[in-house]
């Protein structure tokens, strides 16, 4: 069943019992039908988002988009096959950005994320698509490479045999060295320094109870797909945590987000351990594939949504891991546990609902990236898309939302309640997520029709 919740009513209602400001913070985030949204701020103009043009070289099916998306997830779910210093948000983009240009190499139905390649006449786009997922696939993953040559094997396998087949294969070919080789100097490969943690108020520290280094602490400084630099929208510093600010927004994660918390309501808390069970990378990704499948998109819008969409979730990445370790923000049961160090009332017993992830607190990551996502998808689908969000991680569970945004909310708040992040935390991540995703989109030089509000 569809929910849309008017999520953050118990949020403001906590915020005023606990005394503090972050009801502004609720009320200001909520819209219609319990859309989360910000406000355009001074200087800002109100969001516009781009529909991609309908092309009349596409008669081919996205299902095979949808079939090398689930083969990467199918990948990066076996144990050890993702470099544990990599973020799986990069292979994601270079599979989707592959396929895409390998599209468009033969359609010409959109301007390329990155290249043209010569293409040998007549070819075929499926063939491209599937041989350039093929080729990323096997040249990130070698040790999973037979995975990629049985797909690729059942995909060719529909496709007519001749020249346009052959002509398609070489330009997939092409396509996936090249990205490839452009990829391989970014940076992603040099190994991280050790972290040292801070010991002032505020500085983020490995935390309990099994005190995991930090992960991804130089991914903030590899080279973007598309924006210029991982600092281009960084959030603004947070408010001091001697601030009343920072203190008002604890109090409601102190509230919300404790493991045997009586505030949250058990729809909150099954939201909380459901959206930390699975990567939320991972669940967007599913979501993309669920809409393709729904809406019986073409080769060339499929591979243009995955495009846009995963390029847009690494970036995101980058962006989220510069501005984590440029403000290096203690997490909540940090700052809970030792409150007294900046006047806070201590509870050195709290503990959150889920784990804390090993990183620091601001921005919020869930809230970075499913903003991005919902930005792309509305961008790609339109409002109002039912949507149904599935967890790997739990087989069967599912939450029903009417629309990307209502999900990107909720997945947003859940972090509150899993005891994770802030208010600042997840206001900074909305704010970086919609950014990052309207950048993208001009990228694409894609016509400006519709509108969400920032």
């Amino acid at each position: 069943m569809l929910r849309t919740r008017a999520m953050l009513t118990v949020l403001a209602g906590v915020a005023l019992a606990a005394g503090t400001a972050a009801s502004a913070w609720a009320a200001s985030a909520t819209g219609t039908g319990g859309q989360v949204l910000r406000q355009a701020g001074a200087g800002e103009r109100q969001a516009t988002i781009p529909r991609p043009a309908t092309s009349p070289f596409a008669p081919d099916s996205g299902q095979l988009v949808v079939d090398w998306n689930k083969t990467l997830i199918a990948i990066l779910n076996i144990h050890g096959a993702q470099p544990a210093t990599i973020h799986p948000t990069r292979s994601f983009a270079i599979l989707q950005a592959a396929e895409y240009d390998a599209t468009v190499a033969i359609t010409h139905a959109g301007r390329p994320y990155l290249f043209r390649v010569p293409v040998a006449r007549p070819a075929s786009a499926a063939a491209a698509a599937d041989q350039a997922a093929h080729d990323v696939l096997a040249g990130l993953y070698p040790g999973q490479a037979s995975i990629a040559d049985d797909r690729l094997a059942a995909e060719l396998a529909v496709i007519p045999d001749g020249p346009a087949k052959q002509h398609g294969i070489k330009t997939g070919k092409t396509v996936a060295a090249k990205l490839l080789t452009i990829r391989s100097t970014d940076g992603s490969a040099a190994p991280p320094p050790p972290f040292v943690s801070g010991t002032a108020p505020g500085a983020y520290r490995p935390t309990p109870p099994s005190f995991t280094p930090p992960v991804f602490t130089t991914w903030g400084t590899i080279t973007p797909f598309v924006l210029e630099s991982g600092a281009q929208f960084r959030p603004a510093a947070p408010p001091s945590v001697t601030s009343d600010a920072y203190k008002d927004s604890l109090a409601v994660t102190s509230s919300l987000g404790q493991d045997t918390s009586t505030t949250r309501t058990a729809d909150q808390t099954t939201a909380g351990k459901d959206w930390s069970s699975t990567p939320v990378w991972n669940v967007w990704n599913e979501v993309a594939q669920d809409q393709v499948v729904t809406h019986d998109s073409s080769l060339q819008s499929s591979a243009t949504a995955f495009a846009a969409l995963d390029l847009s979730l690494a970036d995101s990445a980058i962006g989220l891991y510069d501005a984590k370790y440029t403000y290096q923000i203690w997490r909540p049961i940090t700052a809970i546990r030792d409150g007294s160090e900046f006047g806070f009332p201590p509870n050195p017993s709290w503990n959150p609902l889920t784990a804390t992830a090993p990183d620091p607190s601001y921005p919020g990551a869930h809230a970075t990236f499913s903003f991005a996502a919902a930005t792309i998808l509305t961008a790609v689908f339109g409002d109002e898309q039912p949507v149904t969000v599935h967890f790997d991680a739990l087989p069967g569970q599912t939450r029903g939302f009417a629309s990307f945004y209502d999900a990107a909310g909720e997945a947003s708040l859940s972090r509150i309640w899993a005891g994770q992040h802030t208010t600042l935390d997840e206001d900074a991540g909305q704010q970086l997520g919609s950014y990052t995703a309207r950048f993208v989109l001009r990228h694409f030089d894609w016509d400006l029709s519709r509108t969400v509000r920032s």
